[in-house]
């Protein structure tokens, strides 16, 4: 049962119809009857409280580290925070932008001016109300600096973000930018609270393990490697949720045991279930399965090889090359995904139709002229498992062809493909398990590795998720960016003029050439596109694939 304040829902309902009926003119918005009902839906302060009942009990990976999505792509990070927080907008099943902290908005100059009305009854969980100072301060300060794929996207053509009103924030370009609704959503452009990370150091503050947000969840404890708990947000601006109690996220790095444990019914859900273990659950009428396209760190993901261009030994696109002919992706496929994706055909996802580009050529799988390659530099076989360097610039004679691969424990199995397929060209691959904040760091921040294997999210568009993988100005110590330390001024060039042009088929051929020279260059290898296939008990129902999958599952 729900109990409403019929009062408090006048009082609202009246201001609404005044503010549509003598307020300013928004052109380009919903009609007058239809925005009067979604002002009467979502629009003010609700006293609605569900009869809320029900634990939900989900498996994490890996332990994130921290719970600030704004610094980070990371997708254990996403998994972990995402229901704390919010974005201006939401993104349907379809990808189409839903009002969420913005309740509508306007578009002007051609897509050079964004315009959002925000809503008036968003509280953050300590009880400090929401502003468009809040969205300010995220973007300038946050978002723009530390999370990869908003600052590559934004950072330079973001001329300002202005806030005339409490309530209202502007967007303001230096030309037409068309991708913005699509990355406005929690898991791109999370809004922060100014009043906790302003003047702190938003990397360190204690905020990011004991996090305030506006989301359908609030924080209540984290013990680190062990679990994290969320409780419900009594002040949701979206009236009747969440509908469960409480949330408890336990960390189980063993793929195995957290099968076991949705078998015995210990977790009620899984963002990822192997093939194998999907088919023998499948004869379970106590477990069901969604699956799509999306990852918890984005959507259209690619696992992609990466090579570190500033070490001596992968600077030779030759040497890059080769490797890439010894590599048979189709393995990767059927032996780790079990079938369920497919493989890449280039540097971006075929999920993203407009810019997927066909027909480029990408090295396929040739150990003969892998091995004709890696000889013509220089690498010259010793024995059917070694090679060692002879005249090559920069690397004495005699050194082995060893290279060392970075992963995240859940990726292990790529690892180990990747080595026994390298092994039978002569290049010995070392194997580096680390968990992912000590990763980021190795790689990103250091540049410690020869190669590692990302799953690079290319999101709705490649702007948001591509570019931030090539642009030379992503070369930076923010996660997920520019692995591969690539410099091309060409590439930079048209990326620049892809975000800059509004016609879709003129964007496509910029797409085209860009890939182009990224398959000649070799600074990435794209393996496979895939899929994700979560698994839940069905005692609880209510999941959704997009935005906060949770806010709306009731457990009994």
């Amino acid at each position: 049962m729900l109990a409403t304040n019929s009062a408090g829902w006048y009082r609202c309902y009246m201001t609404d119809v005044l503010g549509l009926l003598f307020g300013p003119a928004r052109p380009g918005n919903i009609g007058g009857l239809a925005a009067l009902a979604l002002a009467f839906l979502s629009g003010c302060p609700s006293d609605e409280r569900p009869d809320r009942s029900g634990r939900l009990v989900l498996a994490l990976s890996s332990d994130p580290g921290h719970l600030n999505p704004a610094i980070t792509t990371s997708g254990g990070v996403q998994t972990a925070s995402k229901l704390l927080y919010n974005g201006l907008v939401e993104l349907g099943a379809a990808g189409e932008p839903l009002p969420e902290l913005a309740e509508r908005w306007e578009i002007e100059d051609d897509g050079a001016l964004y315009r959002f009305y925000l809503r008036r009854d968003v509280l953050w969980h300590d009880g400090e109300p929401f502003t468009s100072a809040d969205v300010k301060f995220s973007f300038e300060e946050i978002l723009t600096r530390y999370h990869s794929r908003t600052r590559s996207s934004l950072a330079t053509v973001l001329r300002s973000v202005d806030t005339p009103d409490p309530h209202i924030v502007e967007f303001r370009f230096s030309h037409p930018y068309a991708p913005l609704l699509q990355q406005l959503n929690v898991l791109e452009t999370p809004i922060l609270p100014r009043h906790i990370y302003e003047g702190t150091d938003p990397l360190q503050n204690p905020a990011n393990r004991a996090p305030v947000g506006t989301g359908p969840f609030q924080f209540e404890a984290y013990r680190p490697g062990t679990e994290i708990r969320f409780v419900a947000n009594p002040n949701y601006f979206k009236p009747g949720l969440p509908l469960l109690d409480d949330i408890v996220m336990r960390v189980i790095p063993e793929k195995g045991n957290q099968v076991i444990g949705l078998e015995t019914g210990e977790i009620d859900w899984l963002f990822g279930i192997g093939g194998l273990d999907r088919r023998r659950l499948e004869k379970n009428d106590d477990i069901a399965f969604l699956q799509n396209g999306n990852s918890p760190g984005g959507s259209n993901c690619i696992m992609t090889l990466s090579f570190n261009l500033e070490r001596p030994i992968l600077r030779d696109v030759r040497v890059r090359r080769g490797i890439a002919h010894a590599i048979d992706r189709d393995q990767f496929l059927e032996r780790v995904l079990f079938g369920e994706g497919q493989v890449a055909r280039a540097p971006i996802s075929s999920g993203i139709a407009f810019a997927h580009a066909t027909g480029l050529g990408l090295p396929d799988f040739d150990p003969a002229e892998s091995d004709r390659l890696l000889s013509e530099v220089g690498w010259v076989r010793t024995s059917e498992e070694t090679r060692m360097a002879r005249g090559i610039d920069g690397i004495e004679d005699g050194t082995p062809l060893e290279i060392e691969f970075l992963h995240f424990p859940t990726f292990a199995a790529y690892g180990q493909l990747l080595r026994a397929q390298l092994r039978s060209i002569g290049i010995d691959i070392r194997l580096r398990t680390l968990e992912p904040s000590v990763f980021v760091e190795a790689v990103f921040s250091d540049g410690d590795f020869d190669t590692n294997i990302i799953s690079y999210c290319n999101s709705t568009d490649p702007e948001i998720g591509v570019r931030r993988m090539y642009v030379s100005s992503n070369i930076a110590p923010i996660p997920f960016s520019n692995a591969a330390r690539y410099r091309n001024a060409e590439v930079d060039r048209l990326f620049d003029e892809a975000r800059a042009t509004v016609d879709k088929a003129s964007r496509t051929a910029l797409y085209r050439r860009i890939q182009e020279i990224l398959v000649e260059e070799l600074p990435y290898f794209w393996i496979v596109e895939t899929v994700s296939t979560r698994a839940y008990r069905t005692r609880c129902n209510g999941f959704k694939l997009y935005g906060h999958f949770a806010d709306s599952v009731s457990c009994n």
